[in-house]
């Protein structure tokens, strides 16, 4: 066989280990974890997934290796917990059938600690360690440490790594990056001690070099340790790349791979996880400066999920691993895609953070794109339906796509109906935009998968009562999506407005160098970004008193961020009351104001088709409603209403 990507897909060495691929997996927080810190069995089954998946390294995150100074609400493993080890090792027993290698990350998250206390004002009842005296950003006061605790958290990563080899992991990862305490030490903007640990290069590096040893001390040559570092910290004060190639080659003595992130916590979260605005693959220059100068393989992370892409940085020498996360979050069969040359199958990371933002707020684990996530004890296997029956889909968006793929795995007939000429619904407006073309080709895939499956597909039909009536179906899915709301504003309907639905069909009505977006919600905002990328002065007009409250917390801080360093002009609490050549007339604060534009998008936001949606309520025995035909949501929500409606047909 003659593998697409054949650098991608060879074996690699590290230390005594062999692992079948390049594509390892990142250490993400699993779906739960108990109340004594320990791996409750849906994080298991959510680690043994990316394992089944093909990737061929796990790696567990985050194993707080010191909690007397570091108590935060993740895992910890030690002999004082019940059901600790036996956790530990029923996690890595999961990964390891699956034939990828088990891997655990080690972390301190020094003044940092109570990040992922479920309870956020605890952090004010706890003392907050760090390299040196100081305030955090959010104002609690960091307390040093001394050498007597240095030491302690020392023998601390010994002893956990005894206890993690022997619950049979294969590798250990040493977080070193990212604003924990390993990188607080390192960095000169952290560390301002005056002893041994601090002050020139070589006491900044010390206490890594203490951990890695100790670790090593503990789990004997040959067995792989990973070194996880900022290649730079990317913020002032911050060490640069320079630095960080000292660093790696300061420690490359003590570890077998050199896996190189970027940035630091509370100092740039779109970088070290870079954002949908960012291009991807944008921090492999810091791997590939580093590898440059170390003789240990290095790796590579953040926004990968082109397989093109990521094979050609291991084919030309630029790294030697990549390392997914939420690529793997989309699609945990990605690497399985990727060896057996089925690559046009991956659905891709949407970089939307809804997995990161349902953390923060529920504590549970989501993706848009996957709905598995979160969910895996349940079994990733569609199951077959008992009796086969004919579904009839009315609707070819997202929603109508999922639940027809579905239905189709799961052995039923499906007739899959879109009233346009092409499938996708909505996410066709987003090939316009470029930063969102991922989700465009969303749409392409499920249509893909479709087709694969089998699902037949009829264009320029729309589903009527009367064509229900006729199809005789068993089930029938409304799917039937959502319209643009189109404000009573006088001339709103003139030659130079644009519907953003529309966007992509009429680019070239968009015209001359100052554009009013009408609507501050997240598609008025993403749309008014990618228009001031465009070159164009840009005024963002919103009747509320702030942008983007559809958008979740992960994700809006970042927006936010974009519109101004793109230079959005963004008018709150301005009522559009008409619509000229000259631009928006608006309310505000009373007074009649103009909004000065050539152009004019209009984003104000969709409304459900409830009359279609329920003109079709009795036109089989079994009707289910999904998607924004329901209610105008997101991605998300309509790919878990699809699929788990084609389940319990």
């Amino acid at each position: 066989m003659i593998r697409k990507y054949p650098n991608l897909c060879k074996p690699i060495t590290i230390g005594n280990v062999t692992f079948r691929s390049r594509m390892f997996s990142a250490p993400m927080s699993g779906a739960e974890i108990t109340p004594e810190c320990t791996i409750g069995p849906k994080s298991t089954a959510f680690y043994e997934l990316r394992a089944k998946g093909g990737a061929a390294a796990v790696t567990v995150s985050e194993l707080m290796v010191h909690p007397a100074t570091d108590a935060s609400h993740a895992y910890h493993l030690n002999m004082q917990t019940v059901g600790s080890v036996a956790s530990f090792t029923y996690t890595a027993d999961a990964i390891k059938r699956h034939g990828a290698v088990p891997s655990v990350e080690f972390s301190h998250s020094g003044q940092y600690a109570g990040t992922y206390l479920l309870d956020k004002n605890k952090k004010e009842q706890m003392t907050q360690y760090g390299p040196s005296e100081g305030t955090r950003p959010d104002g609690l006061p960091v307390t040093p440490l001394t050498k007597e605790q240095i030491g302690d958290i020392v023998k601390s990563y010994y002893d956990t790594a005894k206890l993690a080899k022997l619950c049979g992991y294969e590798m250990i990862m040493v977080h070193g990056g990212h604003g924990w305490l390993v990188n607080q030490f390192l960095s000169p903007y952290f560390n301002h001690r005056t002893d041994e640990y601090g002050g020139s290069f070589e006491n900044r590096v010390r206490f890594a070099r203490e951990v890695l040893t100790a670790v090593r001390e503990a789990v004997g040559p040959g067995f792989p340790i990973e070194f996880r570092m900022s290649g730079s910290e990317l913020f002032d004060g911050g060490y640069g790349l320079d630095e960080g190639v000292r660093i790696a080659q300061a420690v490359e003595d003590l570890v077998d791979l050199i896996h190189v992130s970027a940035g630091s916590y509370k100092f740039g979260f779109s970088v070290t996880h870079p954002s949908m605005f960012r291009e991807h693959g944008c921090n492999v220059y810091l791997a590939e400066e580093i590898k440059k100068h170390v003789s240990k393989p290095v790796a590579t992370v953040g926004g990968l999920n082109d397989p093109a892409m990521m094979d050609e940085l291991i084919g030309s020498g630029k790294v030697d691993v990549v390392v997914m996360g939420r690529a793997l979050l989309a699609d945990p069969f990605l690497p399985s895609k990727v060896m057996e040359n089925r690559d046009d199958e991956i659905v891709k990371c949407l970089r939307c953070f809804v997995c990161m933002a349902e953390r923060g707020a529920t504590q549970t684990r989501r993706c848009s794109v996957n709905p598995l996530i979160g969910r895996e004890w349940e079994g990733d296997e569609i199951p077959e339906a008992r009796k086969k029956k004919k579904v009839l889909v009315a609707g070819g968006g997202v929603a109508g796509l999922e639940a027809a793929v579905t239905a189709a795995r799961r052995g039923h007939k499906v007739v899959l109906c879109e009233k346009s000429s092409r499938l996708g619904g909505i996410l066709k407006s987003e090939q316009a935009i470029d930063f969102k073309r991922e989700m465009y080709e969303l749409g392409l895939t499920l249509e893909r998968q479709a087709r694969l499956e089998g699902v037949e597909i009829r264009l320029n039909t729309e589903v009527t009562a009367e064509y229900a009536e006729k199809e005789q179906a068993d089930a029938l899915i409304l799917a039937v999506g959502s319209r643009p709301i189109i404000p009573p504003v006088p001339g709103i309907d003139g030659p130079h407005v644009v519907v953003v639905n529309n966007y992509y069909l009429e680019k070239e009505k968009v015209k001359g160098s100052e554009v009013a977006v009408l609507g501050g919600g997240l598609a008025g905002c993403e749309c008014a970004i990618h228009l001031a990328r465009e070159g164009k002065k840009v005024h963002l007009v919103e009747m509320r008193k702030e942008l983007a409250p559809d958008a979740n917390i992960r994700h809006r801080p970042i927006l936010l961020k974009e519109l101004e360093e793109q230079g959005v002009v963004c008018h709150m609490e301005h009522q559009g009351l008409r619509v000229t050549e000259e631009g928006i007339w608006c309310l505000a604060d009373g007074q009649e104001v103009l909004i000065p534009a050539s152009s004019v998008i209009c984003a104000v936001g969709q409304r459900a088709r409830r009359d279609v949606a329920e003109s079709l309520l009795d036109c089989a025995p079994v009707v289910k409603q999904i998607g924004d035909c329901v209610r105008p949501a997101n991605i998300c929500m309509a790919i878990y209403q699809g699929y788990h409606a084609a389940l319990d047909i």
